[in-house]
């Protein structure tokens, strides 16, 4: 929307309204440039989260939204630990959801159909959360949505965003997002996956939700490396939106991906505001409806730039998180063993003696590195 205030003033120029060295005329200018407005959306949604945060807290309270905790029977020294967080307000996640969104929508432009996707997914997958949350609130316990309804639903919006990118976005310099790249590779390994595009950009965004979603158990930990992310795809976003930058470096190139750092910044944004709240000890959670958005935006972002197999890494956090529980089940299924004292694995080192405080900076250090290490993979090609 902002982005129009640059239009009128080609408007307003061309019809002698304004003169080229007018102090407007240059105020008016900085709308064009995408610095400028993926900064704009950042201290939007972070200004709106601190505006709207203690309201939404007290409008939670009030409603008496209170986070459910394990029981001790379930896992009983999990609820020493965190039985004091009992009914702390949960389903933060929609102040997120909110500042992403109306920050998007003033600083983004509206004719970018790659807005419109990440938006969709993150909206989409955000609805699933808000179910998800609202069950296990009313039932007054842990147990929400079902794991095929949860998994049907998250597969449907994936699907639908997978297909838009891979045969709604217009081919671009040579350049569509049906091609596939990897790190440390300059060209496509496969320049038109065809369908199975479709089928790989479903299992990215419906494997980055659950990871997302499984990292959120402690307080501010699933906020902070969603951070540390979406700072990592503000610059892959720049870079493949930018003709120049990306042919220096060797990235797939699109020029519809320039407003994917606005989004990013959007949800860096977010996260900081809502880190605010979020910070140990919680005043509030995220919930569903938080942890499975941003996951899903953050898979749109890194498909959306070509540099979703890079996500592995840059996520890598999240992956960690998400293996943990995959090889704790086959573990226990397979040889009725456990590896971990506990998974996800930020509750195993919890078990092992570390304060919340420590796993959860700790894997914030980790989630940085991580994100440094994957934009390193640009120069490394």
């Amino acid at each position: 929307m902002m982005y129009w205030l640059y239009e009128l003033r080609e408007w307003m120029l061309a019809h002698n309204w304004m003169s080229d060295d007018a102090a407007l005329y240059k105020i008016l200018n900085l709308f064009k440039y995408h610095t400028f407005r993926a900064g704009g959306a950042a201290i939007t949604a972070f200004v709106l989260s601190l505006l709207y945060g203690d309201k939404l807290i007290c409008k939670l309270i009030s409603l008496k939204i209170g986070q459910p905790i394990r029981t001790a029977e379930e896992v009983h020294k999990l609820a020493e630990l965190h039985g004091k967080k009992a009914g702390t307000p949960t389903m933060g996640g929609i102040l997120i959801l909110g500042t992403i969104i109306l920050s998007t929508l003033l600083w983004a432009k509206w004719d970018n159909i790659m807005v419109w996707i990440v938006l969709f997914t993150t909206i989409g997958l955000g609805a699933l959360g808000f179910r998800d949350d609202y069950l296990k609130i009313s039932k007054k316990n842990s147990k929400g949505v079902s794991a095929r309804t949860k998994l049907v639903w998250q597969t449907s919006v994936a699907v639908i965003a997978g297909f838009a990118f891979a045969y709604l976005v217009p081919e671009d310099s040579g350049h569509t997002l049906r091609a596939l790249y990897i790190p440390f590779v300059k060209d496509a390994v496969i320049t038109d996956m065809g369908i199975f595009a479709v089928a790989m950009f479903s299992l990215i965004i419906v494997g980055a939700s659950n990871a997302v979603n499984l990292t959120d158990g402690l307080d501010g930990l699933a906020t902070g490396c969603s951070l540390t992310t979406a700072l990592a795809y503000t610059g892959f976003g720049y870079i493949c939106g930018n003709a120049k930058y990306s042919d220096y470096l060797g990235v797939a190139h699109h020029s519809l991906a320039n407003e994917l750092p606005i989004i990013a910044m959007a949800l860096a944004g977010a996260c900081l505001g809502f880190l605010w709240f979020n910070a140990h000890p919680a005043k509030m959670f995220m919930g569903d409806t938080g942890s499975l958005a941003l996951g899903g935006c953050i898979a749109a972002l890194a498909i959306g730039c070509k540099q979703e197999i890079v996500l592995a890494l840059v996520g890598g956090v999240f992956v960690m998180e998400a293996m943990s529980v995959i090889l704790q089940v086959w573990s226990f299924k397979s040889r009725g063993k456990r590896i971990f004292r506990m998974a996800p694995i930020h509750h195993h080192f919890e078990l092992a003696g570390w304060h919340e405080n420590q796993v959860i900076v700790r894997f914030w250090i980790m989630s940085l590195l991580f994100a440094l290490l994957g934009l390193a993979t640009l120069k490394l090609r």
